[in-house]
């Protein structure tokens, strides 16, 4: 039997048309997601008039509800195809989010460009964390605002992120994640602190219910064994 391929993020190019068409389940599970996100980020930062960067942002779904909040988006994400998909249903709905092409360890913004930076279902992925978490760091301005969840590394969150969700449950394409790559929140807090972050409190992220398709609603859970969210804030005085 062949080997499964681990962090394919091909699978987000290869259903790029059909992002929008809530017609594939992981896809939808993870639109909603972003409630159950933004219900915990909300009481951290306010959104309106603030220049926000999507990291990660895929074919939008976050990015769009932050626009919906009153910010000035800017997603950027490696899948050309995905930000393809992004753009034209932000021009469908008269959106003025700009989309990039690029990858979180190169980012190709101005030092001080955004208030915020969220970053939801990417950490887990990137090819060098400390490259990510520094850039994230030099474009925002001092005071500013990192919003991000990942996945726990231990033996719980692999059964639950690659037994269940992908091989039992269908949730996720089979090889969406590697499991060596997930992040400990201790690891995660010591780069946030040595690139010049004061984190707050992590708290879970999880099923909370399931809607009338079938399909798991999410928000705050207890504990952080699994998906884990929290914010941190760049040292530094806010600006005018």
């Amino acid at each position: 039997m062949a080997q499964t391929r681990r962090n394919n993020l091909e699978i987000y190019d290869d259903v790029a048309e059909r992002w929008w068409s809530d017609d594939i389940r992981w896809v939808r599970t993870l639109k909603n997601m972003v409630p159950g996100r933004l219900s915990w980020f909300d009481r951290k930062f306010d959104w309106q008039g603030k220049d926000v960067l999507d990291l990660g942002c895929a074919g939008g779904f976050m990015a769009e509800a932050i626009d919906d909040l009153g910010a000035r988006v800017t997603g950027i994400d490696p899948a050309a195809e995905a930000i393809a998909a992004a753009l034209a249903h932000a021009a469908l709905e008269g959106r003025s989010i700009r989309y990039d092409v690029g990858v979180g360890e190169a980012l190709p913004y101005a030092d001080a460009s955004f208030d915020a930076v969220v970053c939801v279902d990417v950490l887990e992925h990137v090819q060098s964390l400390p490259k990510v978490i520094s850039e994230v760091a030099r474009v925002l301005r001092p005071g500013g605002m990192f919003l991000f969840d990942t996945i726990n590394r231990n033996p719980i969150a692999r059964l639950a992120t690659i037994t269940m969700a992908e091989d039992v449950l269908k949730l996720l394409p089979k090889g969406t994640h590697d499991p060596d790559m997930f992040i400990k929140p201790a690891e995660l807090r010591a780069e946030l602190d040595h690139a010049g972050f004061t984190t707050g409190k992590m708290v879970g992220l999880g099923p909370r219910g399931v809607n009338g398709r079938g399909d798991f609603t999410f928000g705050r859970v207890p504990g952080t064994m699994i998906i884990y969210m929290g914010t941190a804030r760049k040292n530094g005085q806010t600006g005018a």
